[in-house]
């Protein structure tokens, strides 16, 4: 694919605060240059090898990005406004950009790892059933876990009375009766809840804490986002 675009999109693509008619203004300014010598709006560059500058720091460039955000209870995943505050709202400006969206979803009172991109293409990949990616969440319970939990689990457990589940694996955590780790491949509507539920169970805190092989990151406030280096992010959910 080409990189080879306007300036004025270049800019307003990759720095969120700056729309393409401040471009404008701000090349008439003197304040973006490419290649060390004063821009124009509608100059063509070569996205990846020209060096565009704003005020003095250099504008990187990046086809997409990519952005882990710890969400907190109360947040939806969702792109669009509505009764309740969307995750998009959690992300600061200098990662924002058009096109944002959640690649797959948390419920509402679930905690953990969220991934914020633009790629299309990956979330597809992420997503697809196939491609069995695993999402891995950090459970406690009402009661103490059952000893045939696991097993039934692994065996791909029935919920609702007739929505099989495919096998997911449950960790036990040392010490502890009502509190374990669950890794799935799928994403059925509120899954982990459902198949506690279906072993007479209640789930009463829920995080994500993995995607594939991207851990959530444990210094990472909850409600805070940090860049994930969009090179590195195809080796680690090994999907494409």
């Amino acid at each position: 694919m080409s990189k080879i675009m306007r300036l004025d999109r270049f800019v307003s693509n990759q720095v969120y605060e700056v729309s393409r008619s401040e471009v404008k203004l701000l090349c008439k300014k003197g304040k973006i240059s490419v290649n060390g010598r004063n821009a124009r709006p509608d100059d063509k560059i070569d996205a990846e090898k020209d060096e565009v500058f704003l005020d003095g720091r250099k504008i990187e460039y990046k086809e997409h990005i990519y952005i882990m955000l710890n969400k907190p209870k109360g947040y939806v995943c969702s792109t669009k406004d509505g009764d309740s505050p969307t995750v998009l709202e959690l992300v600061p400006k200098e990662l924002y950009r058009e096109g944002l969206f959640p690649a797959g979803r948390l419920d509402k009172d679930t905690e953990g790892f969220v991934l914020i991109t633009d790629d299309g293409e990956l979330s597809h990949k992420m997503l697809s059933p196939k491609n069995h990616v695993d999402k891995k969440y950090y459970v406690e319970l009402e009661r103490d876990i059952r000893e045939d939990t696991a097993q039934l689990f692994e065996e791909g457990i029935t919920i609702d009375g007739n929505e099989k589940c495919l096998p997911a694996r449950l960790e036990r955590i040392d010490g502890e009766a009502r509190k374990c780790y669950l890794t799935l491949n799928e994403g059925k509507y509120h899954q982990v809840k459902r198949m506690f539920e279906a072993v007479g169970n209640k789930v009463t805190y829920l995080k994500r804490i993995s995607i594939g092989k991207i851990f959530l990151d444990e210094n990472l406030p909850v409600g805070n986002c940090l860049e994930i280096l969009h090179k590195y992010l195809p080796q680690f959910l090994d999907i494409i």
